[in-house]
């Protein structure tokens, strides 16, 4: 039916395991992600956050607090070329390769130079990959040979790029592992804590705070840690450090508590115990400026009036720069004071203007510092967007709220980055979120379209991988980072290292699938460097549109884009959509007259005609359970047709 586009769909909650097999034509339009060549304000990047150590795991043996030996773990090695192109094909610009500077654990690696790591202050069996021991080297458990595991990550690096895609890993500022010791730095490099007056509490130079003439207890643990209860020639309940560091989390505790970071401690950065800074400030007009300017400003500010572990950071970014390393994803940025962010940032900006730099900060009343003083390109979208789409699914909250995340940062929506899924959050598919991959596909086609940002995906998201394993430390409901773990929905697409699906149900491949299409083309349209229009309140009262729907358009001189998405579960939607002068601007008389046609890119390019009234343009809509519509406007300059 002509105005009816989804009259012959299946209905319900099958809906989306119906879409016809797109992934060919990826295969030939990978390479046009413009992020690939591009500054990241004219391109949308796609980041595919990857847990390295268990990507390429083939073992599904998955006992809770396994070892290496019994759980498995991935490789840098895994990342093959068959890999990497299945990742690119999903559209992805970036991989954000989690786990990679040397972090604290368990495995013995004596022979390697490697001080042991002590399990009382480990979490987990394979240790988390946020309490860093040493940056300048890698971790030894993703080498297939621990000696040269820095070459083989290095490879790594080049082999993302042979694919056309840029290389993030993680710097945790905030803390690192409480036996932070790096054999691997550079010549005359000062390690974290070596030069530290350890007599007092506080000094500006000094990397860490103290807590004089104290010795540090571990915390009282759960009967279970560490290590499940077993046995280990370290594993005696106590730990050597003397004075007693704060932890990272900030406890100014010598026993913090078993929910306190107590694997970490506090890195200094020139904030005194009272919370006074000890550091130049920087004026206020430089959130006008660009980072060449605070660049600038801080070439002229002495070096002894930076704090010590300034200049490590420093040190360690660039070193990462010169190995290849395109960006940076930074770890509980906000614990940090933004003027050193200004500092960094300007600096690995001076070195590759390039670098994408993304930060972890959940308070919304500091988003503009630390994008404007910060330099910051992307932030996490967390408490916000992320929220409000996993309340809407869960029937908690109505996409009305949706507008109104999208109006509180409209200025700076095209530094906030999109996400369903990453390593602290729950899994859609588990019981504890959606229940099953597909009630979020409305919350996906909203989130990776609503503005310029970046979209994020989580490795296993998209063949909707559960994270339901009992991993030791991990819990159900999200992959844990703290074990050796297998993630079966992944395995199952990986089938042995072929990654082409030879194990995975249909309604996985589908789902992949459905990603492919929606993730290409979220980097493929011109509309979406266009701005934002609101349809959802010139619409809510229209009959047969609800706050179960939401609909909006993104419109450029080149492009205009309708989306609609279906949050409900079981009802269809049919309403007629009006579209505001917002959105139509770029329409002449002519094009009326010779009728406006748009393409439904989520469906094979279905065509439908747009209505024209005498108070303006209408679109007829009808959508079955879950299901979302993204219209473009046709002929498109850069169109790139998923039927040819």
């Amino acid at each position: 039916m002509k105005n009816n586009q989804c009259a012959h769909r299946p209905t319900g909650r099958q809906y989306w395991l119906s879409l016809p097999l797109l992934l060919s034509p990826f295969y030939a339009i990978a390479d046009s992600n413009p992020c690939n060549t591009a500054s990241a304000d004219t391109c949308k990047p796609v980041i595919y956050q990857v847990f390295t150590r268990l990507f390429g795991n083939t073992e599904t043996r998955n006992k809770p607090w396994g070892t290496l030996e019994e759980n498995g773990v991935g490789k840098f090695s895994d990342f093959d070329d068959i890999a990497l192109n299945s990742i690119h094909q999903l559209g992805v610009s970036h991989i954000w390769y989690t786990g990679i500077p040397h972090h604290a654990v368990i495995n013995d690696y004596q022979d390697y130079g490697i001080s042991l790591d002590d399990p009382d202050v480990v979490k987990g069996r394979a240790g988390s990959p946020y309490a860093v021991k040493d940056y300048y080297n890698v971790n030894p458990d993703l080498a297939d040979d621990p000696a040269k595991r820095l070459e083989e990550f290095q490879a790594l690096i080049a082999r993302t790029h042979a694919h056309n895609m840029k290389v993030i890993i993680d710097i945790v500022p905030n803390h690192v592992a409480r036996n932070y010791q790096s054999i691997n730095a550079p010549k005359g490099t000062i390690d974290f804590g070596q030069q530290d007056n350890t007599r007092v509490e506080y000094a500006k130079h000094n990397d860490f705070y103290y807590i004089p003439d104290t010795a540090f207890e571990v915390p009282d643990l759960p009967a279970n840690q560490p290590l499940g209860g077993q046995a280990h020639p370290l594993s005696d309940g106590h730990f050597d450090e003397r004075p007693a560091k704060w932890t990272g989390n900030g406890s100014r505790l010598a026993k913090p508590s078993a929910n306190d970071w107590y694997e970490t401690v506090k890195v200094n950065y020139g904030v005194k115990p009272n919370g006074e800074h000890d550091f130049p400030a920087l004026p206020a007009d430089y959130a006008n400026k660009d980072w060449q300017a605070h660049y600038q400003f801080w070439q002229q500010v002495p070096a002894a009036q930076i704090p010590a572990s300034w200049h490590k950071f420093k040190a360690i970014t660039l070193y990462w720069l010169a190995k290849g390393v395109d960006g940076f994803r930074y770890d509980m940025a906000e614990m940090v004071p933004v003027e050193f962010w200004s500092y960094l940032n300007s600096h690995i900006k001076q070195a590759n203007p390039n670098a994408l730099l993304l930060a972890e900060v959940y308070t919304p009343s500091l988003y503009r510092d630390y994008i404007y003083l910060g330099k910051m390109d992307y932030l996490y979208d967390k408490v916000g967007l992320y929220d409000s789409l996993k309340a809407i699914i869960q029937g908690k909250q109505t996409t009305a709220q949706i507008a109104k995340d999208q109006a509180n940062v409209a200025d700076i929506a095209p530094h906030m980055l999109n996400f369903l899924e990453n390593h602290d959050e729950q899994r859609i598919a588990s019981p504890e979120f959606a229940g099953s991959a597909n009630n979020a596909l409305p919350a996906l086609v909203v989130s990776s379209l609503l503005s310029s940002s970046p979209t994020l995906i989580y490795f296993g998201q998209e063949v909707g991988e559960a994270g339901a394993q009992n991993a030791g430390f991990g819990q159900p409901s999200r992959t844990s980072i703290f074990d050796y773990i297998g993630v079966p929905a992944h395995q199952r697409f990986m089938n042995g290292g072929k990654f082409d699906g030879g194990q995975s149900a249909k309604q996985e491949m589908a789902l992949r699938q459905y990603y492919a299409t929606l993730l290409n083309l979220s980097h493929t349209q011109p509309a979406l460097l266009g701005d934002y229009v609101d349809l959802h309140s010139t619409n809510i009262d229209s009959q047969g549109y609800d706050n179960q729907v939401f609909a909006f358009g993104r419109s450029s001189k080149q492009q205009q884009m309708v989306v609609v998405s279906n949050f409900s579960q079981h009802q269809h939607k049919q309403f007629t959509l009006k579209l505001t002068p917002a959105f139509s601007q770029y329409w002449t008389n002519k094009d009326a007259d010779a009728q406006i046609k748009l393409v439904d890119k989520l469906a094979d390019n279905q065509q439908v005609s747009v209505i024209k009234q005498a108070d303006g343009y209408q679109l007829k809509v009808s959508l079955a359970p879950l299901q979302s519509q993204v219209w473009v406007t046709s002929p498109l300059k850069y169109q790139i047709l998923l039927d040819r």
